[in-house]
């Protein structure tokens, strides 16, 4: 039956070993499933089909074996009667009815057998489906937490160039510190160099200003006459 080898890997389809060897596994949990939705579509028309054969065939099995009763039936009522022809004519039939029964009966066989199958397949394919879907989200969750680590680490790395830079920038900025005082040092040392002689001389010039306000300031006082 050709439904039957179509669908050999799904009785052996192994959902576990198939996301193992996945290398994008939230991709392939949604592709598989498509798959597998596909699979199911087609394996339900198939089985429905399978089984109607199974339901038909069995009972075609039983209206045959209500027939042979039946003229088994008559044949003993023939014989009751004391008609041993009409008793003959149902034997006859009965025998005619068993011989189609026993090809009957073979091909119920076969089609509860294909029915079996196929319902093995339906029954493991939905197994398949309801167990992947069950671990979809957790397979999606933990795919997008990789992601996001995957992305704060080259941020990481990005942040260690940063600090680097940062370094450089520091290194620098003392340079240039150490080459302004160089430059206020020697800009001191360039200046001209004190007289202390002129620097005492506008002390004491001070001192003679001061002097001369007194006196001015005493006669002042001897005009008002204040002591």
């Amino acid at each position: 039956m050709g439904i039957l080898s179509r669908f050999t890997d799904i009785i052996s389809a192994n959902v576990n070993s198939l996301l193992d060897k996945a290398e994008n596994p939230s991709k392939m949990v949604d592709q598989y499933l498509r798959k597998m939705a596909s699979d199911l579509a087609e394996v339900k028309k198939e089985t429905a089909g399978v089984m109607a054969e199974e339901s038909r065939t069995k009972r075609l099995v039983d209206e045959n074996e209500k027939e042979v009763a039946k003229y088994n039936e008559l044949a003993k009522k023939a014989l009751l009667a004391q008609n041993e022809a009409d008793a003959r004519v149902f034997l006859t039939k009965k025998q005619t009815l068993e011989a189609n029964g026993a090809s009957l009966q073979m091909s119920y066989a076969v089609a509860h057998e294909n029915a079996i199958k196929m319902r093995q397949m339906h029954d493991k394919l939905v197994r398949d489906i309801n167990a992947l879907n069950e671990r979809r989200q957790a397979i999606k969750a933990k795919d997008a937490v990789a992601k996001t680590q995957d992305r704060i680490n080259k941020i990481g790395a990005s942040s260690s160039k940063t600090e680097s830079a940062i370094g450089a920038f520091d290194r620098m900025e003392e340079k240039v510190n150490r080459k302004l005082d160089e430059a206020n040092a020697r800009a001191e040392l360039d200046s001209a160099p004190i007289d202390e002689a002129q620097a005492l001389e506008d002390k004491y010039r001070g001192v003679d200003v001061d002097e001369s306000v007194n006196d001015e300031l005493a006669a002042l006082k001897a005009q008002l006459g204040i002591n």
